[in-house]
């Protein structure tokens, strides 16, 4: 779905005028039409707003053109329920709501991911603890959290 028909039906879902959402979202009542008819798109101020005022994440108002990936452990951010939140409510969609929520993380290390991930999930290939813990590793190294933070 297109970024026009996912604002217009948000806008509609919520029986909200162009009128009334502009004023939520402090714009006139041509530019919620103009996003509608696909002329312009909010920008990305406006994007965050909407974000909140919807309780969306901005990839989903966009449409979803981004993969998602949590950033700390590697899980997939398909659905908006998943990613986390700031202490304001706002998305943050570089991690999973499990690693980071509230503005805190999770886990400490990555050995303490490590540890987790060993200790729960399921190891069909019966590969021993520290097989499973380096190809963990390889992996999550490769995230933006653990490059960041080692």
């Amino acid at each position: 779905m297109d970024t026009k028909d996912i604002l217009k039906k948000l806008r509609e879902d919520n029986n909200l005028t162009q009128e009334q959402l502009a004023d939520k979202v402090m714009v006139t009542r041509q530019a919620v039409s103009r996003w509608e008819i696909g002329e312009t798109q909010p920008n990305t101020d406006t994007l965050k707003i909407l974000s909140k005022e919807f309780n969306v994440s901005i990839n989903t108002l966009l449409g979803s053109p981004r993969h998602l990936i949590c950033q700390c452990c590697g899980m997939p951010l398909t659905e908006d329920d998943v990613i986390s939140r700031e202490p304001d409510g706002s998305f943050n969609e570089e991690y999973c709501k499990w690693c980071y929520s509230e503005g805190d993380f999770a886990y400490t290390s990555k050995d303490a991911l490590l540890d987790f991930l060993i200790d729960h999930s399921p190891n069909p290939g019966n590969l021993s603890d520290e097989d499973r813990r380096i190809q963990y590793d390889g992996y999550l190294s490769q995230l933006g959290h653990w490059k960041t933070t080692g």
